[in-house]
């Protein structure tokens, strides 16, 4: 009896009853209340503890952390996770029987997997034939008559290099008359501009094109008179302004070396400024008139850029296969890209072509990341065929030819000393980073959206911090290049909505026309790689105030102290004078012009045959009067 009781006891003390056991459900008139927990399966389950019970624990960490601080943190972690379960973005298509047509379409005529590749393989064939043959009528050229076979120039070739590059008294670049040179010239070259500040007499010019001279606008001349540029003038540009070549198609001409000449003329013609120069040069060009500037042939980029527009957008319509759509794409647009719209500074073909294939092998498994990680996501399940081909491709059209679309910026390099010295470039800079900034508030949401914000935002803190590690590496310059913007950029595009197709399609055309015109530059250049031809900031020489003579004008300067080993010279901007350790006193004494014209003189310290950085230009007027040179560096 004891016994029974006992177990009756133990019984009524167990916290868990089995299932046959289950007494029944406490009422309002019942004087004893049952207590059931949800499952057996919880019995060493360990049930969460509340905020302020495990924050009030010896062993909490953070609590030197303000509970505000705490609460605000708590909020802001639970709202960086996102709904639960997350709201994956899949576009619905507008007007979706017209956008799915293109896929119906291919469903109802060809429905078997071997005739859409075939089909596939054939249509590639025909843009590899179609664009080929086009390029290749681009690339050749007839012959001028009397001239020969025009040479390919680049937009920036000129007869003459600046500073000392063309020896004492020019004798470098000889002959300085009678010589004709027939050239061709591609599309697009009055875009090309001074990226670094270059001396003309006492300017500087920069962000401008270098076209020196050319006829006045104010109609003082003669019919047939022909302009006359100075020798450092870039080629192609002084032939778009002097009605020549035309700057949409590019074309050829021919130059003839014109010798000294004592005045150069500052006029505006087919949107070029060209600049003036009041002193006399030793060599300097004009154009002989009455040639066909076609010569044969011409530019093709605008109807190679028809041929490729239309390949791709038929492409685009009719392919829901990801894969598919963005391999071609990418190599269609690479080799657009390459060759046509944008292409490095080689004059054949030939060479080209292997420079731009050699480009396409790295950035094509750089691709296969882009895909595999921002595209497939956004693409996989999309059938808004046209909207894919408006946005995304457009886009990618967009950023691939952003030497023009995007030329109107005036942000030439990312650069500390670009951005201070081009006129606008802070105030596009702030409007670009705001626009940035807005874009990226509305890509953190949908992420948010999608439960991947956490995630991406360590992506993102990593890249913070490779930069930071970048910038502090002494004796090395971050360069943030068209590539590498776009790669930081595109990981937060990788879901599918309509602003995310058109971001990341113009993001993979920065990354094209990036890899396509430039290559890999690295990231981290020295200070010489990224100044180029610019200013170095070196030692100027320590002149003395000149002596002014009757009929001449005398200079000296302390010697130069370590490592350097001498003193040039330039007049007018072509050097004159070399001074040597051992080789006399250092001075120079210049005669009067039998014109008595004006002259700039700058000075720089050598060491060998290569000059450090000039003075600013000191005047010597007509008059004979001496104008000190101002404070700092030039080139």
């Amino acid at each position: 009896m004891a016994d029974e009781q006992s177990h009756e006891h133990e019984s009524s003390q167990s916290p868990w009853l089995d299932e046959d056991n289950v007494p029944e459900p406490s009422t309002a008139d019942s004087t004893d209340l049952h207590i059931r927990a949800a499952s057996p399966d919880l019995e060493n389950a360990h049930f969460p503890i509340p905020v302020w019970l495990r924050e009030s624990s010896k062993s909490f960490h953070w609590r030197w952390v303000p509970l505000p601080i705490r609460k605000a943190a708590r909020s802001i972690g639970a709202w960086s996770k996102g709904p639960y379960p997350p709201q994956i973005q899949k576009l619905t298509p507008i007007f979706p029987l017209v956008q799915e047509a293109p896929l119906h379409l291919l469903d109802r005529f060809l429905p078997k997997r071997r005739h859409r590749i075939s089909l596939l393989a054939f249509f590639y064939l025909c843009w590899l034939l179609t664009f080929s043959l086009v390029l290749r009528r681009s690339s050749r050229s007839g012959t001028i008559e009397g001239y020969g076979k025009p040479s390919s120039i680049w937009c920036g070739a000129s007869y003459w290099s600046g500073g000392n590059g063309c020896g004492l008294n020019g004798n470098n670049c000889r002959p300085f008359n009678d010589a004709t040179f027939a050239f061709k010239c591609p599309g697009n070259c009055a875009s090309v501009k001074l990226l670094n500040p270059y001396a003309v007499g006492a300017q500087e010019v920069i962000y401008k094109p270098l076209v020196i001279g050319g006829l006045p606008d104010d109609g003082s001349t003669d019919p047939g008179d022909e302009p006359i540029y100075r020798g450092d003038s870039f080629i192609c540009q002084a032939a778009i302004h002097a009605g020549i070549v035309s700057n949409e198609k590019g074309g050829c001409g021919v130059v003839s070396l014109a010798g000294k000449q004592d005045n150069y003329t500052s006029s505006r013609q087919h949107r070029i400024q060209s600049i003036a120069f009041d002193a006399s040069f030793p060599k300097s060009f004009t154009f002989i008139s009455g040639l066909s500037s076609d010569c044969g042939t011409t530019d093709l980029r605008w109807p190679l850029l028809a041929v490729t527009v239309v390949y791709t957008t038929i492409l685009s319509m009719f392919t829901s296969s990801p894969v598919v759509f963005f391999a071609s794409i990418f190599t269609m647009l690479f080799f657009h890209v390459g060759l046509v719209s944008d292409p490095p500074f080689i004059g054949d073909y030939t060479s080209l072509s292997s420079l731009i294939i050699g480009r396409f092998l790295p950035a094509a498994f750089v691709a296969f990341v882009i895909y595999r990680y921002c595209t497939k996501p956004q693409l996989t399940g999309l059938t808004s065929q046209l909207e894919k081909t408006v946005l995304w491709l457009g886009g990618a059209w967009v950023g691939s030819l952003n030497n023009y679309t995007f030329d109107f910026i005036p942000i030439q390099r990312l650069t500390p000393s670009d951005i201070r010295q081009q006129p606008g470039a802070s105030l596009a800079l702030v409007i670009i980073v705001i626009l940035l900034l807005v874009i990226a508030l509305g890509q953190i949401w949908y992420l948010r959206l999608e439960g991947r914000f956490p995630r991406y935002l360590a992506i993102y803190a990593l890249m913070v911090l490779f930069l930071i590690v970048c910038v502090a590496i002494p004796s090395l310059n971050l360069r943030i290049h068209h590539y590498v913007l776009a790669l930081l950029l595109l990981p937060g595009t990788g879901f599918q909505t309509r602003p995310s197709l058109l971001y990341q399609g113009i993001l993979v055309g920065l990354f094209i026309n990036g890899i396509a015109r430039w290559g890999f530059d690295s990231i981290l250049q020295t200070p010489a790689a990224l100044l180029g031809d610019g200013q170095t900031f070196s030692l100027l020489p320590n002149l003395t105030q000149p002596i002014l003579g009757a009929s001449n004008i005398t200079f000296a300067w302390e010697p130069p102290p370590p490592p350097y080993d001498g003193v040039s010279v330039l007049v007018n901007d072509v050097e004159r004078h070399r001074w040597y350790y051992g080789e006399g006193d250092p001075s120079f004494t210049r005669e009067r012009h039998p014109k008595g014209e004006k002259e700039y003189f700058r000075f720089a310290y050598m060491l060998g045959s290569g000059a450090a950085d000039y003075t600013k230009a000191g005047v010597w007027d007509v008059d004979g009067n001496w104008t000190q040179m101002r404070p700092g560096p030039s080139r």
